[in-house]
């Protein structure tokens, strides 16, 4: 285990583990092509996902280290959801749309309690990175388009969440994500409307 938290080299006082750097670099070309809507995404985000949950074991947080199996469950979800032809977007329902944000909030209420009774680090914002980011896996596989706008925000919590935490590597990296998901959230949009009009 020594060996993958091995320092690959220092930014800025910051050591970056060969296991972040790799994590970092899969991840990436997951959520890119995930903007896409294109079905190999999901392998990338598998192994991106088994990655991370070893790097955030390691440093003990542990809501994210969790949130990286649900990681691993939708992209065998998606590949098989999704099919050859990839994601076709579409839209939530108003009511739906309802549904899915209580449940992310009694959830992310309901989790960080649990997760400070077993002494896990700063569980609030870990908890709302795992919630919110397992509502947002969900839509995507479902090819919703608002998986897109919630990915914008979880990954902005994310950003600053990681940066606090010291994991500067990894914060650069939700930066990075919020960028994309601005991106996905136009491209799925565009898509969904189209498809409304078919």
């Amino acid at each position: 285990m020594s060996s993958i938290m091995a320092t690959v080299f220092t930014a800025w006082g910051y050591e970056v583990s060969f296991l972040e750097l790799i994590s970092v670099i899969t991840s990436t070309v997951g959520v890119v092509l995930g903007v896409f809507g294109v079905r190999i995404t999901w392998p990338w985000w598998v192994a991106s996902s088994i990655l991370y949950a070893i790097f955030f074991f390691q440093v003990n947080l542990i809501a994210s280290a969790l949130l990286q199996f649900v990681f691993v469950a939708a992209g065998i979800w998606g590949w098989f959801g999704w099919g050859p032809k990839g994601a076709i977007p579409a839209k939530l329902k108003n009511n739906e749309k309802l549904i899915w944000l209580a449940m992310l909030l009694v959830s992310w209420i309901a989790l960080a309690p649990a997760l400070a009774k077993i002494g896990a680090a700063a569980t609030w914002p870990d908890s709302f990175v795992l919630v919110g980011s397992t509502v947002a896996q969900v839509l995507m596989v479902l090819e919703k388009y608002e998986a897109w706008p919630l990915w914008f925000v979880v990954d902005a919590v994310a950003t600053w969440h990681y940066g606090r935490q010291g994991y500067w590597f990894t914060s650069l990296l939700y930066g990075l994500f919020v960028l994309i998901a601005i991106a996905g959230w136009v491209r799925w949009f565009q898509r969904a409307e189209t498809n409304v009009r078919k």
